[in-house]
């Protein structure tokens, strides 16, 4: 195997792994974020501790995972860049420090986006906040948002970024697969901003 996928691999994996919902979590509130809510260590979850301002750090801290990841192997090995970005992804998804039981991934994922394109970035952003204003949910919002970005790469993106995106979305639709059972039964949570 190549020593430069071993490095990336490892910066990659281990920067999305940091689980910084919980991190906050405890240094603030002294709780464990797991034990809130749907248990789910990522932004949405942390807002349900009541405390905003944790959500929103979360979501800071999770997105700059995915930016300085996909940052750092677009200045030293820019072939790798979608190679890294999954690997981040996963690494969020499924963190070894927490037996591979992480967050879903859509903050990273918002920082991929605009390691790759301030455009793509801001186009999740305001896909995300439209789907929230009329319909309140949290899950939805990812999931049209990020099949939004898929469709809009597939026109304007090369096919490997078309490729890419659309694994992503595959593997945000896992990662939501719980929310999705629950908006069909209209038992999904909305949430308040």
């Amino acid at each position: 195997m190549n020593i430069e996928i071993i490095y990336i691999s490892i910066y990659s994996y281990f920067l999305g792994s940091i689980p910084f919902g919980l991190i906050l979590t405890k240094i603030f509130l002294n709780k464990d974020l797991r034990e809130i809510g749907s248990g789910n260590i990522g932004a949405t979850n942390a807002l349900r501790t009541g405390k905003k301002s944790l959500g929103v750090l979360t979501l800071i801290f999770d997105g700059l995972k995915g930016y300085l990841s996909v940052l750092i192997t677009l200045n030293y090995l820019p072939e790798y860049i979608y190679y890294s970005a999954l690997l981040c992804l996963l690494g969020h998804v499924f963190p070894v420090w927490l037996k591979f039981k992480g967050g879903k991934g859509v903050a990273v994922y918002i920082g991929i986006l605009f390691s790759f394109s301030i455009n793509l970035g801001v186009l999740y952003l305001a896909s995300w906040l439209i789907v929230l204003f009329f319909f309140k949910y949290s899950s939805l919002s990812s999931l049209i948002s990020t099949l939004i970005v898929f469709i809009c790469s597939i026109f304007f993106k090369g096919l490997s970024e078309s490729v890419f995106f659309f694994i992503i979305f595959i593997i945000i639709i896992y990662t939501h697969r719980e929310n999705i059972f629950r908006l069909r039964n209209k038992k999904e949570s909305k949430i308040e901003i």
